[in-house]
């Protein structure tokens, strides 16, 4: 009976491992998805199942964020953390039924583009969280949130010139409006891997 009250510890790390791997099989599956002509509902409930999958750790993180007696850092980063990686996911899932309710299909080059970015993101911010649980990794650690950065950058740039290329081609202000907020929440997806590498880098200092 006693063992009952002993305080718990659990592995927050295996399961932020598995949040960014279902950030990079979103990332995947929009990339392949992007590419298609048209958007086949085997793809969509894909990434319907891959959103539901990174919900489901994320609820089991922050379940046992206020169980657990001992954390391997703070408890307001593992909130963050958790958050911000599940956010990847769900931006991807967002971006995607946008693309079914506007009927946005075929290939697009500039939101190819745009997935092949946010993949080598997604995998970055994978390298990033792997190294979490060994200290000595600090230096990949680092060097994976320094190429969030860096791709975060590119996307900035991506979004501003694919909107001057809509604004100034396109005669139809409806398809306008549409393709203009999914570039935007593209870009939003880097954004959010930048948010994690953040979360990630004021860790390390912490841990230091």
């Amino acid at each position: 009976m006693l063992f009952n009250f002993m305080p718990k510890e659990f592995n927050f790390f295996d399961l932020f491992e598995k949040q960014a791997q279902y950030a990079v099989d979103a990332a995947d599956c929009f990339k392949e998805l992007v590419s298609k002509d048209i958007l086949d509902e085997v793809s969509l409930t894909k990434m319907h199942d891959i959103e539901h999958q990174g919900d489901e750790v994320a609820h089991t993180i922050l379940d046992n964020l206020n169980k657990t007696f001992i954390t391997p850092f703070d408890r307001e980063d593992i909130h963050t953390l958790a958050k911000e990686l599940d956010d990847i996911t769900d931006m991807l899932y967002t971006i995607v039924n946008r693309m079914k309710v506007y009927k946005v299909a075929g290939p697009n080059k500039n939101l190819i583009e745009f997935a092949a970015v946010i993949n080598e993101s997604a995998r970055a911010v994978l390298r990033a969280v792997k190294g979490l649980s060994n200290l000595k990794k600090a230096k990949d650690v680092s060097d994976a949130c320094v190429e969030v950065n860096r791709l975060e950058n590119l996307g900035d740039t991506m979004r501003d010139n694919v909107l001057a290329e809509l604004f100034e081609t396109s005669k139809d202000p409806i398809a306008v409006i549409k393709l203009k907020e999914i570039y935007q929440d593209a870009e939003t997806v880097l954004d959010i891997c930048e948010d994690v590498a953040h979360v990630v880098q004021s860790i390390l200092v912490k841990q230091a």
